[in-house]
């Protein structure tokens, strides 16, 4: 654990009143930071009582903010203030768990010196950046000299390429789909996996929609955290366009899989209709000679009754007209 810095700015009563006080024998705080070229970067997983304390001790962020943090149910969003920025942004992650993805909340704060960064859970591309920043000077160095601001746009660059490997999952998933469609055997499956990969497509468009204004919103209130001499606007805008090909792959999937669906359904109905054609060739097949066995089988005197060669005639009819109209079936196809 890094030492704490010394607090920057003044105490606020209100921003503690959030979480009740952390008793006197409280353990440290669970506070990562990395320090370097005049910026921190400070990363609180999950917040408790004492992360309360330390963030209303050593910061003079709003209340309202803090508010947001701690009910981890809130829209993707950015408030600008006078000393800094507050952004709240939303993230899939699949949950191996349960096996489908859910949200992410990504809440920072931004200042001139600093960044904060408090998920609600593990966020895989936000800690792996983290660590590189603490175990290479390298990356600290050149991540940190350019300032907040392009600190805070590797951050979001990052946790939006993390997507992309998730989108291919789920056209990998798409393809498996279309191949097991015309496999008879896997019909129950392939109704499941769309299901499955229909209401990840839809969970992944929930979370990328409302993030569109707040990218946008973000090009334009940066400025104030970009190194004077450094012109990010480019990189920034790439920001917004990796945003849009993650929605235009999302478009792209959605019509896939309606397409699949309606597919999977022809398919099914095709095989229905192929099995009510055999069943229908059968009893019509059958027909003719149950009404043969239904005269001949009267209680009343018919032709040839009680003479056992007649028997083998009409047995021999039945037959002949079996055979004929399988022949005749299979000539027309329906068979």
């Amino acid at each position: 654990m890094p030492n704490l810095p010394k607090p920057r700015l003044r105490r606020t009563d209100r921003s503690v009143e959030l979480a009740p006080a952390a008793p006197a024998a409280a353990a440290e705080p669970n506070v990562e930071i990395v320090q370097g070229e005049g910026l921190r970067w400070i990363n609180i997983e999950r917040p408790t009582a004492t992360e309360w304390a330390w963030l209303g001790e050593h910061f003079e962020f709003h209340m309202l903010d803090l508010e947001d943090v701690a009910s981890r149910n809130q829209r993707p969003k950015i408030d600008e203030y006078p000393d800094y920025l507050f952004i709240v942004l939303h993230l899939p992650v699949f949950d191996r768990a349960v096996g489908r993805l859910n949200v992410g909340e990504l809440d920072m704060f931004v200042g001139p010196d600093f960044v904060i960064t408090i998920p609600n859970q593990p966020l895989q591309p936000v800690e792996y950046l983290f660590e590189r920043c603490r175990s290479s000077e390298e990356t600290r160095e050149k991540l940190f000299s350019r300032g907040a601001g392009y600190l805070l746009y590797r951050i979001v660059d990052d946790s939006f390429d993390y997507c992309f490997p998730m989108l291919r999952k789920i056209g990998n998933k798409l393809d498996a789909v279309e191949t097991d469609i015309f496999e008879e055997e896997r019909s129950q499956e392939v109704v499941r996996d769309i299901s499955k990969v229909k209401q990840e497509i839809i969970n992944f468009r929930k979370v990328i929609r409302p993030q569109r204004p707040v990218l946008r919103d973000l090009e334009h209130v940066k400025n104030r955290f970009l190194a004077p001499d450094l012109d990010l606007e480019i990189y920034f805008d790439d920001i917004v366009d990796a945003h849009e090909r993650i929605w235009d792959m999302l478009e792209n999937y959605k019509e896939i899989v309606e397409a699949l669906e309606d597919t999977n359904e022809s398919v099914i109905n095709h095989r229905v209709n192929e099995i009510l054609r055999v069943l229908t060739a059968i009893s019509v097949i059958v027909l003719p000679m149950t009404l043969i066995a239904s005269i001949w089988g009267m209680n009343v005197g018919v032709p040839g009754e009680g003479d056992a060669t007649d028997f083998y005639v009409v047995i021999g009819v039945m037959v002949a007209i079996l055979v004929g109209m399988l022949g005749y079936f299979r000539s027309r196809d329906w068979l």
